[in-house]
């Protein structure tokens, strides 16, 4: 009996996801034929249709497929994203910052990956409201979790011959980042990788003035977000950082980016970062070639142009997806 053709789910979402995953998609079919897409709606506009942000059928589709891309939400994004990435049971949430020939970036030698845990930290929901004006955030951090991502984050290093920074806060928080920092350098044992700790805010200051000193960054939900996002300024710009959150069995990958309501329906949307999204989710197949295929016709294509107008180029989606064809 042959194997069963691998299911790929594509949800567009609001904004430009409407643009730049349908562009991915084509980049997909384009190296792998064989692909079984299924595409599916969450976000803004179907929550006015049908008064869900993420419907049942969008949200199974998602925990039975191999691999999940996604675009972006808008207002809804938190009742979006986050279930998905739950309905994939995805524990790590994986995002690399690298900057590209050809794309003028604020630091030309950054190349770093953030190994940010996916299930708890201050993204857990637990909060409330005690009195009138008076709020609360609990903050979940466990030894399970941190053990998970520590040994997701050490084990990638190690495959790649890179050293791994522990980000932290736990000076402050001595008992949550406590028991992270604890965990993940018991973890670290495990490994033949060097690697050191350092204070989320430190390594804020010092990820914008020196990112060449890093390469793999282990950090906590929150952290990992900001950073992460910091990181992007560093190579010019969100419309270049793709990412996957990786479960046991499956995958979701979408770019970090927003909806951009700006520029959304005009047909200029980078859909670099949702093409790099689909060459981790190849990658993470084990389509170590395709997915290879795709990362450097898009990073030939970022060299030699032509670039969207977010990278100081008139172009429009279709000749960037054009362009990245092509060179396929």
């Amino acid at each position: 009996m042959a194997d069963q053709p691998e299911q790929i789910v594509v949800i567009p979402g609001d904004g430009i996801g409407k643009e730049v995953v349908p562009a991915a998609r084509e980049v997909l079919e384009a190296v792998e034929p064989d692909f079984e897409f299924e595409e599916a709606e969450a976000g803004d506009a179907v929550k006015e249709e049908t008064g869900e942000a993420l419907p049942d059928s969008t949200r199974e589709l998602a925990a039975s497929a191999d691999a999940t891309l996604f675009g972006a939400a808008g207002d809804t994004a938190a009742d979006v994203i986050i279930p998905l990435r739950r309905a994939v049971e995805s524990f790590a949430n994986v995002r690399p910052a690298r900057a590209y020939p050809g794309v003028d970036a604020l630091h030309p030698e950054t190349d770093l990956v953030f190994v940010r845990e996916n299930t708890e930290g201050v993204y857990a929901g637990h909060e409330s409201e005690i009195a009138p004006g008076v709020t609360t955030l609990t903050r979940v951090v466990t030894e399970d979790a941190s053990e998970e991502i520590a040994r997701y984050g050490f084990q990638y290093a190690e495959e790649r011959g890179l050293d791994v920074t522990i980000a932290h806060k736990a000076n402050v928080m001595r008992t949550t980042d406590g028991l992270f920092l604890a965990t993940a350098e018991e973890v670290a044992d495990e490994f033949d990788v060097r690697y050191d700790d350092a204070l989320m805010d430190a390594l804020a200051m010092h990820l914008v003035q020196r990112p060449e000193e890093y390469d793999v960054v282990v950090c906590p939900n929150l952290a990992g977000d900001v950073l992460s996002d910091l990181a992007a300024g560093l190579v010019g710009g969100l419309g270049l950082l793709p990412s996957a959150n990786v479960g046991d069995e499956r995958a979701l990958f979408e770019p970090v980016h927003g909806t951009a309501p700006d520029i959304a329906g005009e047909g200029v949307a980078n859909p670099s970062a949702t093409m790099l999204s689909a060459a981790m989710l190849l990658e993470y197949l084990g389509h170590d070639e395709a997915g290879e295929r795709v990362r450097s016709a898009v990073e030939a294509t970022l060299e030699s142009g032509p670039h969207t107008p977010d990278l100081g180029g008139d172009a429009t989606t279709r000749d960037v997806t054009d362009a990245v064809l092509s060179k396929l």
